[in-house]
């Protein structure tokens, strides 16, 4: 992808510059007019992120891109964090540390959403397959929306005080790079900060809008591989044969029982298995049959609930045929995202005022992951919140024709961009001037 990131537009300094050349109506405070007479260029830097699209941990250009975007905006940049982690800092003063997130890396995703600058890269993921790649899950969004409100706190200098750290954090879409920040010292070769905000788009809720929920918002994040032991033989004598596929059917069928038998109702929590593979032909019997599952829950206890009951109907089924011991191996994901309760309440009335109480709504929890979890796992309070990202229109039409408009992670998904920004650099500068004091002479 090297040399794909052209740019024609204005260069970021000279779009500083004329940032700060504003009339002073659009310098005194207005997010909203500030952002509406900033939008071209946020459009074009958003369009810039569409169309450059690159996978978790192969995320060079896109570092380099908002380096330099934050470096223009006034930013002490330091790159390289965690990979290609960028880490801005903007000091104004004593006063707290804020950290503000945005994720960089784009999805393996051919797009199909016929948009006039729709993504046409193509890469090689980690499975070494040639895939289209596409900011299918509003990335491109965040990091616009983070370099826009970067960009208002370094004009508005006035308005807020203390220091604040805008993180460009990799690979999301594995679940590995908050982590891998955290072990490079994101807390501590900078401020560690006080809060951390971080935003995320939402298909299903109309732009405009803001959604949060306080205390568990998602889920624990957990893979599991399991390994069934047989012995292979011919089909057609399956007497001399332990049937390694016959053991998977049956665990495949009593897996289901570990949530609604064994889980409390009032307790979230998912056991899918999303693929099974096993045998080569018709009529052999294989030594082996592999299962893959994806795990979802929230509170610890239910996690390790879930791990232990998995591992044991698998040790049963296998006992049951006299098979060899499976191989059961779990893979910890992100752990489940919990709003800090005192922080998602003060800062839900400032969204209120921010964007009309008539545009922001109680979110429903949700069983994905997302691993800025691991920032409050660390002992920072945290709080994310959702952006909507389709006009109602368009949301009307979907209703209309009887279809649900296409999630995240779909090629066909795509944000209406302008109101979408609007909102999210509006009710993200609001954050920042509530938790950070108005700056004192």
């Amino acid at each position: 992808m090297t040399g794909c990131f052209r740019r024609s537009w204005v260069r970021p300094a000279v779009l500083v510059a004329c940032i700060c050349a504003l009339s002073p109506a659009l310098i005194a405070g207005d997010a909203a007019a500030w952002v509406d007479h900033q939008m071209d260029d946020l459009v074009a830097l958003y369009t810039h992120f569409h169309q450059h699209p690159e996978l978790s941990f192969q995320e060079e250009q896109t570092a380099e891109r908002m380096a330099e975007e934050l470096r223009a905006a006034g930013c002490d940049v330091t790159t390289n964090v965690g990979g290609h982690g960028v880490v801005g800092r903007l000091r104004n003063g004593d006063g707290p540390t804020l950290m503000l997130r945005s994720d960089l890396d784009a999805l393996p995703v051919t797009e199909e959403t016929g948009l006039p600058f729709a993504s046409q890269v193509r890469a090689i993921n980690e499975d070494g397959d040639n895939t289209g790649v596409m900011h299918a899950c509003g990335h491109d969004v965040h990091m616009t929306n983070l370099i826009a409100v970067a960009r208002y706190l370094s004009a508005h200098r006035d308005e807020w005080q203390g220091t604040v750290l805008l993180v460009g954090q990799p690979a999301e879409e594995l679940g590995a790079g908050a982590q891998a920040m955290l072990e490079d010292g994101l807390f501590e070769r900078f401020p560690r900060p006080d809060f951390a905000v971080a935003l995320h788009v939402d298909s299903f809720v109309p732009a405009g809008m803001v959604g949060y929920r306080s205390g568990y918002s998602l889920a624990n994040v957990d893979s599991c591989d399991i390994t069934l032991k047989g012995r292979g033989g011919h089909g057609a004598f399956p007497q001399g044969c332990i049937d390694p596929i016959a053991q998977a059917a049956q665990l495949i069928v009593d897996l289901q029982t570990i949530v609604s038998r064994e889980i409390s109702a009032l307790e979230p929590a998912v056991v899918t298995v999303g693929s099974i593979h096993g045998g080569t032909k018709h009529n052999v019997i294989p030594d082996t049959c592999h299962l893959q599952l994806t795990i979802r829950s929230y509170s610890p206890e239910v996690r390790k609930h879930l791990q232990e009951a998995i591992r044991r109907k698998a040790l049963a089924i296998a006992q049951s045929f006299r098979a060899p011991e499976p191989v059961v191996e779990f893979d910890e994901g992100t752990p489940s995202l919990f709003n800090d309760e005192r922080l998602t309440e003060r800062l839900a009335p400032v969204l209120m005022e921010a964007v009309g109480e008539e545009n922001v709504v109680r979110a429903d929890r949700s069983m994905g992951g997302e691993d800025f979890s691991r920032y409050g796992a660390a002992g920072v309070p945290i709080m994310m919140y959702k952006l909507g990202s389709v006009t109602r229109e368009r949301l009307s039409e979907y209703a209309a024709l009887g279809r649900t408009p296409p999630s995240l992670h779909s090629s066909k998904y795509y944000p209406d961009i302008r109101l979408t920004l609007r909102t999210g650099v509006v009710s993200m500068t609001a954050i920042v001037r509530d938790l950070l004091p108005v700056r004192t002479p």
